[in-house]
């Protein structure tokens, strides 16, 4: 059985950090269910295991950094962000984390064009991403790209944690104190920005809507495709 949990206000990251490794040791002692968390953060910048501060962080002290212990470089947190924490065991799903981040990803893109949008992945870029037609193309000519939700993993002997965020109606200037997981060629955008006002609750329901065909027993798709 997979728990949902859905917190009310904002959850300080530490706070979080805390009870998703307190969860983790019990999935692993078979003492608790396995987690899907949804919740929003206060504002903060996180510096995942592959972060360098001298290269992609130059924000001001008025948002605090922390350390996190997920793969990936800075990323933003903050209110109008949905924030989804996945405490999954993979020892009974599958020991792959190339094909975990896969599925992540595709629940985004599932929940997103439950709503009407459509996100696509991209070579050598964890996350989902949106080609934004309307806005003036860049150098070479390629349409611009906004990412859209960001995806960050940690797993604890097959027990995984963190997970992923998606912009519904954040403070997007936020991002303008990093290079988002170390990429500066690209931008962030969010729901709202795209002309979608869905409220965090449709998010929510399309979310669960999105989860069983992908981590359910016959979840479909590969890594490959």
């Amino acid at each position: 059985m997979v728990e949902w949990r859905q917190s009310a206000g904002e959850v300080p990251y530490e706070t979080a950090v805390q009870h998703m490794g307190e969860r983790v040791e019990a999935i692993l002692q078979g003492r608790a269910d396995e987690l899907v968390w949804l919740l929003e953060h206060p504002p903060i910048y996180t510096a995942g295991t592959s972060a360098d501060r001298l290269e992609q962080f130059f924000g001001d002290d008025r948002i605090p950094v922390h350390p996190s212990r997920r793969g990936g470089a800075f990323t933003y947190h903050g209110p109008g962000q949905r924030v989804v924490y996945v405490l999954l065991d993979l020892n009974h799903r599958g020991k792959d984390v190339r094909r975990f981040v896969w599925c992540l990803e595709e629940w985004v893109i599932r929940t997103l064009k439950d709503l009407g949008v459509t996100g696509e992945r991209r070579p050598g870029r964890v996350g989902v991403w949106v080609v934004r037609t309307e806005k003036p193309a860049l150098g070479d000519g390629s349409f611009r790209e906004d990412k859209l939700a960001a995806i960050g993993v940690r797993l604890r002997r097959w027990v995984s944690s963190h997970g992923l965020s998606l912009n519904v109606d954040p403070n997007l200037s936020h991002y303008d104190g990093i290079a988002p997981c170390g990429i500066t060629e690209h931008g962030v955008t969010s729901l709202l920005d795209l002309g979608l006002p869905v409220s965090m609750g449709d998010v929510d329901a399309a979310l669960r809507r999105a989860f069983s065909p992908v981590f359910g027993h016959n979840a479909g798709g590969s890594p490959d495709e």
